[in-house]
């Protein structure tokens, strides 16, 4: 009996960690007609005249600092894009609102602040780049 609990928890926990590393860090657009919002005034900065990323982050979150470097590393090739890194601990109003149930999360928002794509997890480069392009490529359409 004990085996087939071990066994049936075994299989869980794979089943689990296969789902995550499936969806972990994967740019899924944000569908439905009213799609949020954010502002420089709400966010405390600047947002970006193409695109911005906005980075939920906390200070034990070891992915974070990557994602972070990873963002920086984006938003340096491209002066119309903005990253924005916000302390989810410190701003959880925005937490709420946006159901950010683990860190990081990144939104990544169009010229005019709707959020256009959500990364859940560390990010891939090419999720980013593509996420980017699909958002800056249709502003341009």
């Amino acid at each position: 009996m004990g085996w087939w609990i071990l066994g049936g928890a075994l299989l869980v926990a794979l089943a689990f960690g296969g789902y995550r590393r499936l969806t972990d860090g994967r740019s899924r657009a944000v569908a439905g007609d009213s799609k949020p919002r954010l502002d420089a005034v709400r966010l405390g900065d600047v947002l970006g005249t193409e695109a911005t990323f906005v980075q939920f982050s906390s200070a034990v979150c070891a992915p974070c600092r990557a994602t972070h470097r990873l963002l920086t590393e984006v938003t340096r090739a491209d002066p119309a894009v903005a990253h924005i890194d916000i302390d989810a601990e410190a701003r959880l109003d925005l937490v709420d609102e946006f159901g950010i149930m683990r860190t990081p999360t990144v939104l990544l928002l169009d010229a005019g602040g709707v959020v256009r794509h959500r990364i859940v997890g560390a990010p891939r480069r090419a999720d980013v780049v593509e996420a980017l392009r699909q958002v800056t490529h249709s502003a341009a359409a």
